[in-house]
């Protein structure tokens, strides 16, 4: 018995080919329908293809990531209610072509943010970076989002013309590029004008009533997830903390266990993200997993290295700030005691997250963060350390199986 160990295609497209996939010893395929419009319902016959697509080279479609939530749904505003009919149209769609894990998330207009796509670590490889003084570079003076001024200090607005004033003209296209990226694997992309616009469509929305819509969301979709057999995982926020004047409601424990109590079913469940749980040091992993573990339905295993002033950057899978190997540990416990109680979905989906970009890959047309040589590095090392454990506690007969 092992972790479900899949791996995330971004369809026909994707530099990645399944049969790269299929050669790093992954078994499973987490992707989407990227060019279907947000809102709209995807079809059995949209469903069909793609799995077929991946069930002919060997692996099995296991879980989707993601079903976007249309910012009518989160705003609940305009076409909410037909945007919300479409979702459990495609969840039941979904669950009738046998695929019956669903990862999305509830983050308002942007699913990550990031400031640099190739920041340089130590061994010269590229990783994904988010530094503080740059986004509020972005926010301030080249967004210059109305009342931005009044979310920083003086010094963070100091910090961040000063930033701006020693970046080059090439760097500075970057960062814009970088944090209007939009929807990963997406054809959607903002401009400066667009952000605004989707920015104020939250003016009327704090943490508070972001919530009330997702129990509103939840209360009409997990019941239909149920009928479906169709189990849910709501993605943390990436990172776990206050952009541009939006409310965060999935950045902790807390956050987490009144998501799980909202409604009460293993269908109504989180996507536990190492790397975005892990973005915030105050997030113990290793606790989380056995506070929320009954809830657990789909797993994202990478690293950071943060400081205290919420910069960050993603480590290798097994080094940074995560405990990787320890949350590990707890995830082979976690799903022995789900063995244990008869649990059909004891064997938990899991995919390394991201990847450094390495020499061998530099060249090449990727997703940031989903190059194949650095996720593969990522997937072998966490396969290492899984069989390790799970062979230590079948000698101290402590289950491992």
């Amino acid at each position: 018995m092992s972790l479900k160990q899949t791996w995330r295609w971004y369809g026909p497209k994707d530099p990645v080919s399944l049969i790269d996939v299929k050669q790093a010893g992954a078994t499973g395929i987490v992707s989407a329908l990227h060019h279907v419009p947000i809102g709209a319902v995807w079809t059995v016959e949209e469903i069909s293809e793609r799995r077929n697509i991946i069930e002919l080279n060997g692996l099995k479609w296991s879980v989707v990531e993601s079903v976007p939530v249309h910012e009518d749904i989160k705003t609940n505003t305009g076409r909410c209610a037909e945007y919300i009919d479409n979702y459990i149209t495609t969840i039941q769609n979904l669950g009738a072509c046998g695929i019956k894990n669903v990862c999305y998330n509830f983050m308002p207009v942007l699913d990550w943010s990031r400031t640099d796509l190739k920041y340089e670590v130590e061994d010269g490889s590229a990783a994904l970076r988010f530094e503080v003084k740059a986004f509020a570079a972005f926010d301030l003076f080249i967004l210059k989002r109305p009342g931005s001024e009044n979310e920083y200090s003086k010094q963070e607005q100091a910090d961040a013309k000063a930033y701006l004033q020693s970046r080059s003209e090439e760097q500075i296209e970057d960062l814009l590029k970088c944090v209007l990226m939009g929807l990963p694997g997406g054809n959607e992309a903002f401009t400066l004008e667009g952000l605004l616009a989707a920015i104020a469509k939250y003016d009327n929305v704090d943490d508070k009533a972001l919530r009330k819509n997702l129990n509103t969301f939840l209360n009409r979709i997990v019941p239909e997830a149920i009928t479906a057999g169709v189990l849910l995982g709501i993605h943390p926020d990436d990172p776990p903390r206050p952009l541009l004047g939006l409310p965060r409601i999935v950045s902790n424990l807390q956050d987490a266990q009144e998501i799980i109590a909202a409604y009460d079913s293993p269908n109504n469940g989180i996507t536990f993200c190492t790397g975005s749980f892990g973005a915030s040091l105050q997030n113990n992993l290793p606790a989380m997993v056995r506070a929320i573990g009954h809830r657990i339905n789909f797993i994202h295993l990478r690293s950071t290295e943060s400081d205290v002033e919420g910069n960050f950057h993603e480590a290798n899978h097994l080094e940074g700030d995560g405990d990787i190997v320890n949350v590990i540990y707890e995830l082979v416990k976690l799903e022995d005691k789900r063995k244990e109680e008869g649990r059909a979905d004891f064997s938990i989906p899991m995919r390394p997250d991201h990847g450094h970009l390495m020499r061998g890959d530099a060249n090449k047309k990727s997703n940031p963060g989903y190059s194949g040589i650095g996720r593969l590095r990522g997937l072998a090392e966490i396969r290492g350390v899984e069989a390790g454990i799970r062979r230590v506690l079948r000698s101290l007969g402590e289950g491992g199986n």
